[in-house]
């Protein structure tokens, strides 16, 4: 009985050290402190920005990630011009060239599977993302740190705007370009900070 009452002990033990090492965290994230900054890129160079999220929710459970995010494609910013210039890129990044805002206000993101990355502390994040109310599949990689009371989750995703019906000055649809084509692909880069 003796070494039953011990083997009981050390499989409580481990048990326990398990769900200690993969919490599950089913907080809310920060919108405030939560960040998109995009990239996009064209022959004679590069313009980047951010655009808010409306809302997100995400669920934790070591490489196990559920949950969803809005974008407000309303609030598109560049930022790395200011004043007339700047202006005058948001006002075309939001006209029907690009995102057609006024139409499409939102952006949505919605998670699918997850699974742990090759290198350690990442998760393989499978999902469908809607611009324009065109959703097609896309798939990323995951980084998880810690910082304080939030679980800080960070992706960096590609994305290829005409798949989303985004064509202005792609070389796919337009020919002669030459140093006014912009790249198909643009990057977002979305951390989201989960309270823990």
């Amino acid at each position: 009985m003796k070494h039953f009452a011990s083997f009981a002990l050390a499989v409580l033990l481990s048990l326990g050290l398990m769900a200690s090492t993969n919490p599950v965290i089913d907080g809310s994230v920060d919108l405030e402190k939560s960040t998109v900054n995009w990239t996009g890129y064209k022959v004679t160079g590069k313009h980047y920005g951010t655009v808010n999220l409306k809302s997100a929710d995400l669920s934790i459970e070591g490489a196990q990630i559920k949950g969803s995010f809005v974008i407000d494609m309303t609030s598109i910013a560049t930022k790395d011009i200011s004043g007339g210039g700047a202006a005058k890129l948001d006002g075309h990044l939001k006209s029907g060239d690009f995102f057609g805002v006024e139409k499409y206000p939102e952006a949505r993101f919605e998670i699918t599977s997850s699974n742990p990355g090759k290198v350690d502390g990442t998760v393989k994040v499978r999902g469908n993302l809607t611009i324009k109310e065109t959703t097609a599949p896309i798939s990323f990689l995951v980084s998880m740190t810690e910082d304080g009371d939030y679980t800080v989750a960070t992706a960096e995703i590609t994305v290829d705007r005409t798949t989303y019906d985004v064509r202005y000055g792609s070389g796919k649809f337009f020919d002669n370009l030459g140093d006014k084509a912009i790249y198909d692909d643009f990057d977002l880069t979305v951390t989201l900070y989960v309270s823990k």
